[in-house]
């Protein structure tokens, strides 16, 4: 009969019901006890194997600081890594967790980024002319490592740099010259060899660009009581470098090397 029918379908709709629910219990009961799949950072290609959160936990400074090297390696050899960046940008649209932090200059021809052979969301990206430490630049790094985790602070010069330049010559415009006013102290740090100190002795010139960095370095550890303490736990390293705008070619500055075991690999 027709309600007999009915009858039957029901019950035939409550069973199948009643065993999808007990498989779906089922089934969690046995994901709940079996064990959480252990995430390997492999050294040279830890960003390549898993999230990006997972691997900003798991990664330490020095694996960052080789990967930057490595980055500017395949840069300057003319072997950067090809980047789909609106993928990339679908990929940071939630949330980022950069790897680094980079203080660098203004200057056109030394966008951090591109000269590590990093893409969007790598990293934290300061600029300002002459790559200067003040409180803003202190407060920013503060976050970028305390609060969001990176792991890395560069501080990266780059040869004939304007600012360095705008200092040696005692350049006067505006607010410039309160910027170029901070950089007075790396001029007057490199030994006085009785030659040019103004822009017109390259040498001087260099020199005062290192002293800059150097001292921009120390002033990150003496002024943020934050990194410093975070740089005595090995949270966090804190390096300098020197880009050439001729080469490609950054030179780094009182930084660990490669380590070893770090097998190169394209876009690690």
């Amino acid at each position: 009969m027709p309600g007999g029918n009915t009858t039957r379908a029901g019950h035939a709709t409550t069973s199948a019901v009643l065993f999808a629910a007990a498989a779906l219990v089922a089934g969690r009961a046995l994901a709940a006890e079996a064990p959480a799949t252990k995430k390997i950072v492999k050294a040279g290609t830890f960003c390549e194997t898993q999230d990006a959160k997972a691997c900003q936990d798991a990664v330490t400074p020095q694996l960052v600081l080789d990967r930057f090297k490595r980055g500017n390696e395949r840069f300057a050899s003319g072997h950067a890594t090809r980047r789909d960046y609106l993928r990339q940008v679908q990929a940071t649209a939630a949330g980022q967790y950069p790897l680094a932090s980079v203080v660098s200059c203004v200057d056109s021809r030394a966008p951090a980024e591109i000269l590590f052979d990093q893409g969007i969301g790598d990293l934290f990206s300061a600029r300002v002319a002459g790559n200067v430490v003040n409180e803003d630049i202190l407060g920013s790094l503060e976050f970028a490592s305390k609060v969001m985790g990176a792991k890395l602070i560069v501080v990266l010069g780059h040869t004939s740099c304007g600012a360095i330049k705008g200092a040696c010559d005692d350049v006067k415009l505006d607010n410039l010259t309160a910027l170029l006013a901070k950089i007075k102290p790396a001029l007057d740090a490199v030994p006085n060899d009785g030659q040019d100190r103004s822009s017109k002795n390259n040498a001087f010139v260099e020199l005062a660009a290192e002293s800059n960095v150097r001292l921009m370095v120390q002033m990150i550890r003496d002024k943020s009581p934050v990194l410093r303490e975070m740089e005595q736990k090995g949270e966090v390293l804190v390096v300098g470098a020197m880009y050439d705008v001729k080469t490609g070619k950054v030179t780094w500055y009182d930084a660990p090397a490669v380590a070893a075991s770090s097998a190169p690999a394209k876009g690690d």
